[in-house]
């Protein structure tokens, strides 16, 4: 079953987009979105799904719009782990789904930036989840060696933002 971080991206996502209907359906249960009189109504069912193939077609009936969003974030995070090039020993990932900013708005400077020193408590980051702007926090000592997504690009739960290296 989905996270309820990613139930609330989903509805986000359809409350910003012209789909009024969309339905999701796994092994492990069933969730149905729609809109009605402008506002998101959600139906969860946590019940098995017998067969795969009609799950198919009802996950793409519509929501490409939304599935299209949502699934960019993985693709950069494999392509950044096959890359060992830097040297690193921990990475700072996002406690959460949301938009990474990497300044406190457009006009400022970035937060860090590679060769950065940073402390516990160096805020690094903003994540915007559900128009609610938290600072994310290095919470290791060390130098930025690397910045694994762009700004206003979209982050999943646990997914690395930056590769430190510890002093």
């Amino acid at each position: 079953m989905l996270k309820v971080q990613e139930i609330r991206e989903l509805i986000k996502l359809l409350d910003e987009s012209s789909i009024s209907d969309f339905t999701y359906e796994t092994d492990d249960g069933k969730i149905s979105m729609s809109k009605q009189n402008g506002e998101v109504v959600q139906v969860a069912t946590p019940q098995p799904v017998t067969t795969e193939k009609p799950a198919e077609p009802k996950v793409e009936n519509q929501p490409a719009e939304p599935k299209a969003e949502a699934e960019p974030a993985p693709a950069p995070k494999e392509e950044t782990a096959s890359n060992n090039e830097v040297d690193y020993d921990t990475e700072i990932v996002s406690p959460m789904v949301g938009t990474f900013y990497e300044a406190p708005s457009p006009d400022d400077d970035v937060y860090v930036q590679v060769g950065d020193q940073v402390e516990e408590n160096s805020v690094v980051c903003i994540v915007e989840a559900m128009k609610l702007f938290n600072e994310i926090e290095a919470e290791t000592k060390g130098e930025i060696v690397e910045i694994l997504v762009d700004d206003g690009e979209l982050v999943e739960y646990g997914q690395p933002l930056f590769r430190v290296k510890q002093k």
